[in-house]
């Protein structure tokens, strides 16, 4: 089979067509940059060099899209790399009328995050990779802005919660629409409420897929990657699958289902295989080899996108990431500053 580019891979195995070889992606936070543009558009091109992955995803700082509504991130670094907000922006019930559309050209965070794709813009090192910045669904973000009340509002107001959202969705339609007119090639899109920990199936089928619908729709006809990253254990899996998306993403290694039975439920291709935090930070090269070849058995090597089930721990070895790509016949280069 001829060599194929990034973009006709990633197409190639959305399709569950043949691959020249399977496609895989690694990314991560880079917290000691990511409040600069600059600085962090020059972090991800970087590790996109040195690894080379099938697509580059853009990992702002955690709190980017709840700032102009009065959230405040911490400086405290997680162990995978994010800031927790450390004061929310909805203190009481009333503080729900205050989360209006933004417009994103201008409003702190989104501004950022649309400086950064056009920093980015054609720099030689995307090659043909597809880029796709992070968003976050808008019941995610309500829970940002609100903290431990936000199920007690959507029991006691929901019509407050149901008008937030509303905005929040509308944000995000025009923040993708800006995002990909600069030239992006889709959207990776957070949902981590679609997960029983956090809420009711009821509460997700009321207050979140239906905002998850609206902002998906709204991409449907530009977006050529559209990523659904399914955040958490105890999954609502079915109707993330149902959602309109190219690819899905989950920690299949630590919250069922299986990638065998994931990609058995949706329409495009499933991203994982790969256990950051077992394996590709504290295992070996051996390891995490192994999780490839078993990857690949579950799925035939068809629809499948190798790669972990969320960022990686900011203190994973390169050498284990490096001996995936190896694996899998991707370019390696070594790269000042790169390494993970």
């Amino acid at each position: 089979m001829k060599t194929m580019s990034r973009r006709e891979r990633m197409l190639a195995a959305i399709n569950h067509e043949p691959v020249d070889r399977v496609p895989y992606a690694v990314w991560r936070h880079f917290p000691q940059v990511d409040r600069n543009p600059a600085g962090l558009a020059q972090a991800t091109l970087r590790f996109h060099e040195r690894y080379g992955s099938d697509f580059l995803k853009i990992t702002p700082t955690g709190g980017y899209a709840v700032e102009e509504w009065g959230c405040v991130e911490g400086d405290d670094v997680r162990p995978d790399g994010h800031r927790a907000c450390v004061s929310c922006a909805v203190k009481d019930g009333d503080d729900w009328k205050k989360i209006r559309p933004l417009d994103p050209s201008s409003a702190t965070g989104y501004a950022q995050q649309l400086e950064i794709i056009i920093r980015m813009g054609f720099d030689k090192r995307i090659g043909d990779a597809p880029v796709v910045p992070t968003l976050f669904s808008p019941l995610s973000l309500a829970q940002k802005l609100s903290g431990s009340r936000l199920n007690a509002d959507l029991r006691e107001r929901p019509g407050a919660v149901r008008s937030a959202l509303d905005a929040i969705t509308e944000t995000l339609v025009r923040f993708a629409d800006r995002a990909l007119t600069e030239g992006v090639s889709g959207i990776f899109y957070s949902i981590q409420a679609a997960s029983r920990t956090h809420h009711s199936e009821e509460e997700y089928a009321e207050f979140g897929e239906p905002h998850d619908r609206r902002f998906l729709e709204s991409i449907r006809d530009r977006s050529k990657l559209t990523i659904i990253h399914c955040h958490g254990d105890q999954l609502m899996f079915e109707r993330l699958a149902r959602l309109p998306g190219h690819a899905w993403n989950w920690d299949d290694r630590a919250t069922p289902p299986s990638l065998r039975d994931g990609q058995a439920r949706v329409p495009g291709a499933v991203i994982g295989g790969l256990n950051q935090w077992k394996t590709l930070r504290d295992g070996t090269p051996e390891q995490s080899v192994a999780e490839v070849d078993d990857a690949i058995a579950q799925t035939g090597g068809r629809g499948l996108i190798i790669g972990p089930g969320c960022v990686l721990p900011s203190n994973t070895p390169d050498p284990n990431v490096a001996a995936v790509v190896k694996h899998l016949g991707g370019p390696l280069k070594r790269v000042p500053g790169a390494t993970v």
